[in-house]
């Protein structure tokens, strides 16, 4: 069995930046993608290629847990991706199995746009919040109606944790 080499993790890097390296690579992708495929294949590409790398990384977050994940785990991991300033939250409800926040401000869609990428952008940080949940814990679950990214007024983040009876399916 081979192991899954790690990647590159600065700790003192914000998620923010590690996002603008990732959509400066991701940029030129999408644009040979269409010019060889097509918007729809660029856009199937990125997608599937971040959903992957989020599965991945949400692993490693996983494994760093020491496998002892839970919902105040993975909140205590959020400062991650506020770091800097990069989202502005507030926060609706936090119970032991319910956590639920607004993001009111999202610096990752101004930098995307600001990249010319905002077409794009929730393929490149949106669409990684669902398979991130589910990678980290299988029994988180998130529901999310809208984006800022997509046009919302803001990010409504509702996360619940569907903790499954011991042997149960």
């Amino acid at each position: 069995m081979s192991e899954t080499p790690k990647a590159a993790e600065p700790e003192n890097l914000a998620m923010i930046e590690k996002r603008r390296i990732e959509a400066e690579i991701l940029k030129h992708v999408h644009d040979a993608l269409v010019a060889s495929h097509g918007e729809v294949v660029a856009q199937a590409t990125i997608a599937e290629s971040v959903r992957r790398s989020a599965i991945e990384q949400a692993r490693r977050f996983a494994d760093a847990a020491g496998g002892q994940t839970s919902l105040q785990s993975f909140i205590d991991r959020q400062a991650l991706w506020t770091k800097g300033g990069a989202l502005e939250i507030q926060v609706r409800k936090r119970t032991e199995d319910e956590y639920h926040f607004d993001v009111v401000r999202c610096r990752y869609a101004e930098m995307y746009r600001e990249m010319g990428l905002g077409h794009i952008g929730h393929l490149l940080s949106c669409n990684r919040d669902f398979v991130f949940s589910e990678g980290y814990d299988p029994n988180l679950k998130l529901e999310r109606p809208q984006t800022i990214m997509q046009g919302g007024k803001c990010c409504d983040f509702r996360y619940r944790y569907e903790k499954k009876p011991a042997g149960g399916a």
